[in-house]
């Protein structure tokens, strides 16, 4: 079953955050506000799933888990960006 969540949260990172608010307190427990994590849903989605990972798992965002945000940030501005690459590539051709 995680791996069924595991592939969930890669190919559809907004319905995660949402089946995970709805069904457990998972990232409830890593945020202090719903701000945060409402903004996330929208902008940020792999971010925001790798902090609540990060926070349930060790407590703080350090060592490893550090690099595992690094990283979700990283892929969730290479999903902005390339979105907007696509879409100049169809407006030349």
């Amino acid at each position: 079953m995680p791996c069924v969540v595991a592939a969930i949260a890669f190919f559809f990172p907004r319905l995660a955050i949402i089946l995970l608010v709805i069904f457990s307190d998972y990232i409830g427990q890593a945020y202090q506000t719903v701000l945060w994590p409402l903004l996330g849903v929208f902008f940020a989605p792999y971010t925001t799933l790798a902090y609540a990972f990060s926070i349930n798992s060790n407590g703080s965002v350090s060592g490893i888990y550090l690099l595992l945000v690094v990283f979700a940030v990283l892929v969730d501005l290479g999903v902005i960006g390339g979105g907007g690459a696509s879409a100049k590539g169809r407006l030349k051709g």
